[in-house]
């Protein structure tokens, strides 16, 4: 999967672990176009290549958005709401584009492994060379509405929207392994909320424990001192999904010319002038994201008959582990919703 966001990870130290039973019965937002890119990724065969329906449509991210969001749900009560991007702001045209490039290469280098017989670089390049279809996205919409699961188009950035949910109530938290959540105002975000509890590094063939890591928005500003707006701008100087930043500031030389001068219109001179042009635009847009309000949360009843017909006969999944899967899934709804409603 190629790197999106912003690296703020060296100035967070203000983290708390949770355990997943603390996120029973809370709603949690999620971003669906990053996630659907994590399943992706990697849910692969050995040689890189992802899985798909009888008819050579891809299905490798419907696979993790069944088994794994149940899982999420069956097992800790969790009630995902995904969000899905809308159209991205103008001045993030040129990071797509360089994105697409990137995607082009690695899918040559991954035709050149095969060939050679090397399944290890081949899987490598083959995790991160596919983007997703406006297919993919509708038939990941039509599993979650079958699902009972809630979903949310964004009118712009997903994780604005994510942000803004949890910001008026509507969501506990949001999930995420990025920091851009934060930038547009996120109060609380979890990361590590992966659907097998584990990180798994291939290329050493080991698997690492995770537990969901907690940050809270104020409790990140207090310990830097500094507002919002500020870690906006620091974002900014070492680069976000909109903007380059400046070469040779990374988080902590970010962080320290904010702090020192107060904002970026008082840096010197020698940093403004390699500021991006729309450096206004984009702080502003972080600030101030286009969100809807217009939504409506509600878990419905699963389609139980929906479900089957939609994996099974169109998209060729095993209809005794479908069956099994639903069953779970009911019981984990059932649970999650009344802990809500008992917290509530």
């Amino acid at each position: 999967m190629i790197e999106m966001g912003v690296n703020l990870r060296p100035l967070i130290r203000v983290t708390k672990k949770i355990k997943f039973e603390h996120l029973t019965g809370k709603r949690i937002t999620i971003d669906a176009n990053n996630t659907l890119y994590q399943f992706l990724a990697l849910i692969r065969m050995p040689n890189g290549k992802p899985f798909t329906d009888p008819e050579g449509n891809i299905t490798s991210h419907l696979i993790g958005l069944f088994y794994r969001t149940t899982k999420l749900i069956s097992d800790y009560g969790v009630l995902p709401i995904f969000i899905f991007d809308g159209k991205p702001p103008r001045f993030k045209q040129k990071e797509l584009e360089e994105r697409k490039i990137i995607r082009t290469k690695l899918k040559q280098e991954y035709i050149e492994a095969i060939r050679r017989g090397d399944l290890r670089t081949a899987w490598s390049k083959a995790v991160r060379m596919d983007s997703l279809s406006r297919r993919m996205i509708d038939d990941a919409k039509r599993l979650l509405t079958l699902m009972g699961v809630p979903i949310i188009q964004a009118p712009s950035e997903g994780e604005a929207q994510a942000a803004y949910m949890v910001m008026v109530n509507d969501a506990w938290a949001c999930s995420t392994q990025d920091y851009d959540v934060l930038l547009f105002g996120a109060p609380r975000i979890v990361r590590n909320l992966t659907f097998t509890g584990k990180r798994f590094y291939r290329s050493k063939g080991i698997a690492v424990p995770l537990k969901p890591e907690l940050i809270i928005l104020d409790d990140l500003l207090n310990d830097l001192k500094i507002t919002r707006k500020q870690l906006i701008e620091i974002a900014f100087l070492i680069g976000t999904d909109y903007n380059e930043g400046i070469k040779g500031i990374g988080p902590k030389k970010a962080y320290e010319l904010i702090k020192k001068y107060g904002d970026i219109e008082a840096l010197p001179t020698k940093y403004k002038m390699k500021l991006d042009e729309n450096y206004d635009k984009i702080i502003s847009f972080f600030a101030n994201p286009p969100v809807t309000k217009d939504y409506k949360i509600s878990f419905r009843n699963i389609d139980e008959e929906g479900l089957i017909e939609f994996l099974c006969d169109e998209k060729g999944f095993d209809e005794e582990r479908v069956k099994d899967t639903i069953k779970r899934l009911k019981k984990g709804l059932m649970r999650g919703i009344q802990t809500s409603l008992a917290d509530f």
